[in-house]
């Protein structure tokens, strides 16, 4: 609709559309807010994002809009009158036409969200919807991923609740996605060119999920170990067998195995959550100020932001059965990378009587056609000892190729866990996990080799670690300490190995110290310290220094100095030096990448002392839904993730389901905390997707957006069962409910007075009761609610008698008419009168 009254400075326009669109914030959820279009550009109510993001507004004067953003010394100040924002002490003076007052809000040019605040606010006019993108942490990016965590966790506990459940659809033949990737290098003094292609097709094959990735390398001849395939169905529903795989298939060995397996695999353990009982746990390194995800069975329970080194840690959940852990990594400017990583947990709990198994068989792309073999089971003896058993086989092994087994974990306490293995003429192991509520754990592996062994890839007698670690918070910062240490023997000798590690967060800058030391008998221990800074300053540039010294040499082994920002809309340009004082070699490179709504594109140049070597890629993603005819182009993966299209129509009969005749409808507001959200501008479906597979997706709807007060939604809150390579179509029922008035009065002598607190009874043809109205103090009574059909409005005689009242009639029959509008019945009359 054409606006009027927008003053920008001392211009008016007029030539603008409000229109309500769709604000998601990527991986945390989305909101729908009114927003000016002017010339394709979009003008963003600040107000309501600031509400939205959770920023601090001290004042809500629209011609002196202020508060706080983020930081309390971070003030802003938005000066209407002089065109101009003062943040953090600086004057942003505006291009005309960018802030635009209206009598109720405040609107300004999106692009100057980034510029001012440090918020990318890419606008899809296709689409209506605004993606918000920011290597900030904003207050609302904390409490929605918090909440997140803790619903998450619920389920892990067995706390659920929903109005509707959409379970398997299972189809037998299925295309629903793709992923491609393409990448060239090339450099000076005759330095090989080379070129890299991945394909991948995702679906759904008799059931079951299918993946197929073909992967292929100039340098290298094709391969099949580079190429992969799974088939995997789940049915949690059955009893002996709940997942069969076949293809790559990966799991636990007690051998050491570095090649693919090609092969079948069996279970019965269910991929729905189970509940929790404890933590564990775990840390390692990724690249410097990276948010780490952690996800148990699929489900997100925690995230962390590495140090300056890359150090993060997690306390990972325990749940019954085995605990399947995937990473996630974001850069600090939003490039994704996930990795599966099968971490063994140490500790396996069933509930008590529980039996569970997974059988495997398959050949070892090695280029020996090893053959291998591996039966596991489990029993839960109770809730705090749980058993277990099996048998491996591997033609490959010299020193035995059987190697059965068996295994326990028993909680002592709540908070001291124990567990034990003993592989025949292999290994024994035994391991130890106390913690306490502060904070404060302390672990023990204990492992013992037989002599003469080849099945683990080590020559080890034995191996010791004990590890200590406890994390520490001030006023103004947080910190963490881990110190281990490892004595590890072999037949004529031994050494020990030790690590303590220090990290810390102050404000904008994280630091940490990991320092490491090797301990041989009758010879000088060899002890260096790695060092890192990270930085946020000059406009939200990332500085990273690194330094590792050696201190018998007393020597610099290695600097790194890394810069990182953002450019453009979706661009980020980085550069780093790294020059090793050992090797006498010195790294320069620059790289840049931008991201399309499609595809990440990204270049880089390398300098190796005189060599220079160039690099260029990209990526992308489709998913594809021939019911619906929907083909998304996206620029992350899609392979074995999953989608839910929400197809809003209006159900004029009330009968919950569509019939030939019954419309899309436009507005329905979403909220999840999972995925992304992408709203039609055509026929206001709503399309969640990259979703985690085999989980559940708890979906609330929110009616506030149609534009009827009369359409409605019968059931609000949806959980879904999020199936891999598959978008799954829901239509969603919009109620059109009638309404029901009228007025109760009393007469006496001639004079009509309503009266309140008169309860009116609805009821259906079926003579159900439907609802109870009470008069309000004028005697008016109203009900909006009702699907078509024939009713009856009853008043409460019972009452009537008590007051000394009376009537001529006591009920009025009415009925609600199928349409679109929605069915007015306002003409209903009690009318009283007194008992003489």
């Amino acid at each position: 609709m054409a606006g009027s009254g927008m003053t920008c400075k001392a211009q008016t326009i007029t030539d603008y559309d409000e229109i309500s669109v769709s604000f998601n914030i990527q991986r945390v959820g989305t909101a729908e807010m009114p927003t000016l279009i002017y010339n394709e550009i979009a003008y963003i109510p600040v107000v309501d994002l600031f509400d939205f993001l959770k920023i601090n507004i001290v004042s809500r004067n629209l011609d002196a809009l202020s508060g706080t953003f983020i930081h309390p010394n971070s003030a802003f100040l938005f000066d209407v009158p002089n065109n101009r924002i003062v943040y953090q002490g600086k004057n942003f003076d505006l291009k005309p036409n960018s802030l635009i007052r209206t009598t109720t809000n405040l609107y300004l040019r999106s692009d100057y969200f980034y510029e001012i605040f440090g918020l990318n606010c890419l606008f899809n006019f296709r689409s209506l919807s605004v993606v918000i993108s920011t290597d900030l942490e904003l207050p609302v990016m904390r409490e929605m991923r918090l909440e997140q965590m803790r619903n998450n966790l619920n389920k892990l506990q067995g706390v659920f609740k929903t109005d509707v459940f959409v379970g398997r659809k299972n189809p037998s033949f299925y295309f629903g996605t793709a992923d491609y990737s393409f990448v060239t290098s090339a450099g000076n003094n005759e330095t090989p060119t080379d070129t890299r292609a991945s394909l991948g097709v995702g679906g759904i094959v008799a059931g079951g999920e299918t993946n197929v990735i073909l992967n292929y390398q100039s340098n290298i001849s094709f391969s099949n170990r580079q190429q992969y395939f799974l088939w995997r169905y789940v049915d949690n529903d059955q009893t002996f067998a709940k997942q069969f795989l076949a293809g790559n298939i990966r799991g636990q060995s007690i051998s050491s195995i570095y090649a693919p397996i090609v092969g079948v695999q069996v279970t019965n353990a269910p991929t729905i959550y189970r509940r929790s009982f404890g933590t564990y746990t775990i840390n390692n390194y990724t690249e410097p100020n990276w948010t780490v995800e952690l996800y148990v069975n699929g489900v997100l329970i925690n995230y962390i932001k590495a140090d300056a080194a890359g150090f993060y840690t997690f306390k990972v959940p325990l749940v019954y059965g085995n605990t399947a852990v995937k990473l996630r990594f974001y850069g600090p400017f939003g490039e994704e990378r996930s990795t599966e990583e099968n971490i063994n947990i140490p500790f396996n709990f069933l509930p008590k009587g529980e039996f569970e198994y997974t059988v495997s068989a398959g050949i070892v792309e090695d280029g020996q056609n090893t053959r291998f073999g591996r039966f596991s089971s489990n029993y839960g003896f109770n809730k705090n000892i749980t058993v277990g058993a099996g048998f491996e086989y591997l033609s490959s092994i010299t020193s035995g190729t059987e190697i059965p087994y068996v295994n326990t974990s028993f909680r002592l306490f709540p908070n001291l866990l124990i567990s034990g293995e003993y592989d025949y003429n292999v290994r024994s192991k035994a391991v130890l996990s106390y913690n306490l509520a502060s904070g404060l754990q302390f672990e023990m592996y204990n492992y013992w080799y037989k002599r003469g062994q080849t099945a683990i890839n080590n020559t080890f007698i034995e191996d010791h670690k004990a590890i200590l670690s406890f994390p520490f918070r001030g006023r103004h910062y947080a910190a963490y300490t881990r110190l281990s240490w490892q004595d590890i023997r072999l037949e004529n000798t031994h050494y020990s190995a030790t690590e303590w590690m220090l990290s810390t967060v102050v404000g904008n800058v994280n630091a940490s110290a990991n320092t490491f030391g090797l301990f041989f008998p009758n010879k000088a221990c060899y002890l260096y310290t790695n060092y890192a800074v990270g930085i946020r300053s000059f406009r939200n540039m990332l500085i990273t220094q690194q330094l590792q010294y050696e201190y018998s040499s007393k020597k610099v082994m290695t600097i790194k100095t890394e810069l990182e920002k953002r450019i453009f809309i979706n661009g980020y340009v980085n550069l780093s030096y790294e020059k090793n004082f050992i090797s006498e070699i010195s790294y320069v490179e620059f790289g840049l990448r931008y991201d399309f709504a499609f595809a990440q594109t990204r270049f880089s140049m390398r300098k190796t002392n005189d060599v220079y070597r160039t690099l260029q890629s990209i990526n992308g993603s489709l998913i594809h839904d021939g019911r619906s005819g929907i083909t998304d182009f996206n620029n992350y993966t899609s392979i074995g993730k999953g989608a839910v299209l929400l197809i809003p129509y209006l159900d004029m009969n009330g009968n919950m389901r569509r019939d030939n005749d019954e419309p899309n409808v436009q507005g329905l507001k979403v909220i999840v905390n999972a995925g992304r959200t992408e709203r039609s501008a055509k026929d206001g479906s709503i399309l969640i997707k990259d979703l985690e597979a085999y989980g559940n997706l708890n979906i609330e709807l929110d009616p506030s957006g149609f534009e009827r007060v009369a359409w409605s939604l019968v059931k609000k809150n949806y959980t879904v069962v999020v199936e891999p390579n598959f978008v799954k179509n829901i239509e969603v029922p919009v109620s059109v409910f009638g309404e029901v008035g009228g007025r109760v009065f009393v007469v006496d002598n001639q004079d009509e007075k309503g009266i309140a607190g008169i309860v009116i009874t609805i009821y259906n043809d079926k003579s159900k009761n439907i609802a109870e109205i009470t008069s309000e103090a004028d005697g008016y009574f109203s009900y909006l609610g009702l699907l078509p059909g024939n009713y009856k409005a009853k008043i409460n005689t019972m009452k009537l008698e008590k007051m000394g009242l009376t009537t001529d009639s006591t009920s009025f029959e009415f009925k609600i008419l199928r349409s679109t509008e929605g069915t007015l019945i306002d003409n209903i009359k009690f009318k009283l009168i007194p008992v003489k």
